[in-house]
């Protein structure tokens, strides 16, 4: 950066003319220097990384920024509630680098190497796709960087593979599909055929492999009549909901998000299609203020913990739907709130590295020691580094029915079930797959 011409003047005034004073003007500075905090001159950089365009991006990637962004202001002001309320991370200031998710796997690999590289950031928070995080989590272990998977949904990620430096601050998609198998057996819903519409990479894959396993144990006589699989980001599924209706079944299950959720749900609603089957749908909170009265009625659907309308009620929570909901006038559904606990999470490891090193910016490796098996209050109830080694989170969830407030103008969510951490999510020593097929040991529901 170039000086002005009044800072270079300025500068050129107060030089001193004999050697003897430079020295000691160095010496005084340097001094200086050595009685200041040791942290005091740093900041702490963070990418973020969340779909900022593509048909993701309105209903949950901007959210997740934008929850980001609101937490990291409160967190840089020292106004978030104790025991977040220590100014930014430690005293550091936080500032954050903002990167778009949209353009595929192998972009992603190398904005992330871009991240580290470039823009010379102390840890990346991000990723929604599973196919992302499946590409950047090997990257990031490789380059020996620190990384936290605010979301994506694939099991894979830490049953397939061990990490060090690779964390994920939220439950992956078995306990979605798990609880909607529950939900559907403990409110006596009838179902003896099924349709499925899931998309065609491993978010859709593996979510509709666990929902039927899930069935299979539970509604033993279900029968599986559709089994679609349209490609991500589709966008028209007139052929799809036409064989859906060819032959309704009890329910249709869906896994869909973002923008695919959208446009399924508005081009199935006209035709019938939830009239027909009950819907149940996996991950659907993040479009109902979109949808407003498009939404059908009696849909069964999760957030992928319990978020937004079916949050737990607390101080956190209270407070961090005022302030999202200040800053954006809508309420923050399921992205917000993750992007939310791996921020909280993220922070208080830093701090709790700091504590041990003197006050110091953390290593990588410092932490992911302080994050490891650790656990923290979130917005969304508590969560707790337990499966994959400490590096994958496991937290409560809740299922609830959609119904349209005309007075309130707003998709609101009734008989809700919250289910604990526990009873939807497989134990440290057992993979997804496996702890379904031997019919949930384990769990603990009550």
């Amino acid at each position: 950066m170039k000086k002005s011409k009044s800072s270079q003047q300025a500068g050129a005034a107060i030089r001193p003319r004999h050697g003897w004073r430079t020295g000691a003007a160095v010496a005084v500075a340097t001094a200086l220097a050595a009685m200041a905090p040791a942290h005091a001159q740093e900041v702490f950089r963070i990418g973020v990384v969340s779909f900022l365009s593509g048909q993701a991006a309105e209903s949950f990637g901007v959210p997740a920024v934008n929850g980001g962004k609101v937490l990291i202001d409160a967190f840089n002001k020292g106004e978030a509630p104790a025991p977040y309320n220590k100014v930014g991370f430690g005293g550091m200031k936080i500032e954050a680098v903002y990167v778009d998710e949209n353009g595929g796997a192998t972009k992603q690999v190398q904005e992330l190497r871009n991240l580290y590289d470039r823009e010379k950031v102390d840890a990346v928070v991000g990723y929604v796709g599973s196919g992302d995080c499946l590409a950047v989590a090997p990257v990031a272990e490789e380059m020996k960087r620190f990384l936290i998977l605010y979301d994506c949904g694939t099991p894979r990620i830490f049953e397939e593979n061990k990490y060090n430096y690779v964390f994920r601050t939220a439950s992956h998609g078995t306990m979605d599909n798990v609880a909607l198998a529950r939900y559907l057996k403990q409110h006596n819903v009838k179902v003896g055929t099924m349709n499925l519409i899931n998309q065609d990479y491993a978010w859709g894959q593996d979510s509709r492999k666990d929902f039927v396993l899930s069935m299979e144990k539970l509604y033993p006589d279900a029968k599986v009549q559709s089994d679609l699989l349209p490609k991500f980001g589709s966008g028209q599924y007139g052929t799809e909901i036409s064989q859906l209706m060819s032959k309704p079944a009890d329910l249709v299950h869906s896994s869909f998000w973002g923008g695919d959720l959208q446009s399924f749900i508005l081009q199935s609603g006209p035709r019938g299609l939830f009239k027909k089957s009950q819907g149940v749908l996996s991950a659907a909170d993040h479009v109902l203020q979109g949808l407003g009265d498009k939404m059908p009625d009696g849909v069964i659907l999760g957030a992928r913990g319990a978020y937004g309308l079916m949050a737990p009620k607390s101080d956190l929570n209270d407070w961090w739907w005022k302030v999202y909901q200040k800053a954006y006038n809508v309420y923050p559904v399921q992205a917000p709130y993750r992007m939310a606990q791996a921020l909280m999470g993220l922070k208080l490891a830093a701090e709790k590295a700091m504590a041990a090193n003197g006050g110091k910016k953390p290593t990588p490796e410092q932490l992911a020691e302080a994050l490891k098996g650790s656990e923290w209050a979130s917005p969304g109830g508590r969560i707790r580094m337990v499966l994959g080694d400490g590096h994958q989170a496991i937290q409560e969830t809740a299922i609830g029915r959609t119904k349209y407030d005309a007075a309130k103008k707003m998709v609101t969510l009734q008989d809700i079930q919250r289910f604990p951490a526990e009873c939807v999510n497989p134990p440290a020593n057992m993979k997804s797959e496996d702890w379904i097929k031997a019919n949930f040991p384990g769990a603990k529901c009550d």
